[in-house]
Parts: structure tokens; sequence; C-alpha cells
């Protein structure tokens, strides 16, 4: 890594902002920024953390996915879905875990179309121990009270909610019973 600079990049930035098209548009343009950069961090930080274990951050959440579904298999477009990435991304990705043997690609008992990625014991166990790691190094998010970890989490909600990532759940008295 290279060394500290003598002053905020962003917070540099955020000062021509002002002085070019006002306050409004500057404190956008930090806040987008700021976000933007520490996922460059996060993404470093954790791809450090799971180098040794062979895993990227992506492989590492697919591997999770499959963890935490019920059978430890789902569709390739579900799992799409979940991860929120392309199916051609997803399609790469289960090559990828598949040739290191941490993935298999089994038929659908009752959809023959489909294809199920499915867990292996291996896949199971690496992603375990890479969790161990994960879990001690705090993901990276070390510098943070879990205060904040939380703001983070709730104010950035309300971007994805309305970009459509997921939808509020319906009250109770409004539910009409169909499943999604």
């Amino acid at each position: 890594m290279s060394e500290p600079l003598p002053f905020d990049p962003i917070a540099q930035a955020r000062s021509q902002w002002v002085d070019r098209w006002g306050e409004e548009p500057a404190r956008t343009m930090a806040a987008v920024t700021s976000i933007m950069r520490v996922q460059q961090i996060l993404l470093a930080r954790l791809g450090e953390l799971l180098r040794p274990f062979g895993l990227t951050f992506p492989r590492y959440e697919t591997l999770m996915v499959l963890v935490f579904s019920r059978t430890g298999s789902l569709a390739v477009g579900k799992m799409g879905e979940r991860l929120q990435v392309h199916r051609t991304s997803m399609t790469h990705m289960a090559d990828r875990l598949e040739e290191a043997g941490l993935v298999t690609r089994v038929q659908h008992a009752e959809d023959r179309r489909s294809t199920l990625i499915e867990i292996t014991p291996a896949g199971r166990d690496l992603a375990a121990r890479a969790t161990a790691v994960l879990n001690e190094a705090g993901f990276a998010m070390d510098p943070l009270t879990d205060d904040a970890l939380d703001a983070i989490t709730e104010l950035l909600a309300d971007v994805r909610r309305h970009e459509g990532d997921f939808a509020e759940p319906q009250p109770a008295a409004q539910n009409t019973g169909a499943s999604v």
C-alpha cells in the first residue's frame, strides 16, 4: 500500500465541488465517493483474508448462500437472484468453485431443465474455516462501533430498497398468502 496522503482527497474534492456547484451536490458527491473508496478498501482487506483459502469475496458469498440453504444446493438462477448477480456471472463463479472441488453440479430432481449447484463437504469445511477468519477480523470493519455498523446498514438499506434490491415486508393484515 502507498503512503497515506497528507490530506483527505474526498474532503478536498468536496471543497472544490462546493465552489463550483454548491453544498447539496458536494454533499452527495462526497458520500458516494466515500462509499466507493471504502468498497475498494474492504475488497482489498477481505481479499487478503480470503487469499489463503483460495477464495475471493464473491466466491465466499456463493459458498455461504449454499451453506445457508435448506439442502445445500440451489438452482443457478436462484443463486444469481440471492447474490444479486447476472446468471452469466453466477455460472462463471460456479465453474471456478467446481474446479476447486468446492461445489458440484447436479440435475434438479423435479425440473430436468434446471441444474443445481451443490456444496461439497470440502466446500462446507472451507467456508467454515474462512468464516472463522472473517468473523475474527470483524469483516475488516474493526474501526467502527456496533452503533456505527448498525447505522450504516440501516442508511444503505434505504438506497438498496429504492433501487429495488428488496421490497418492504407486507404487514400481516395485508399479506395475501401468496408465496414469493
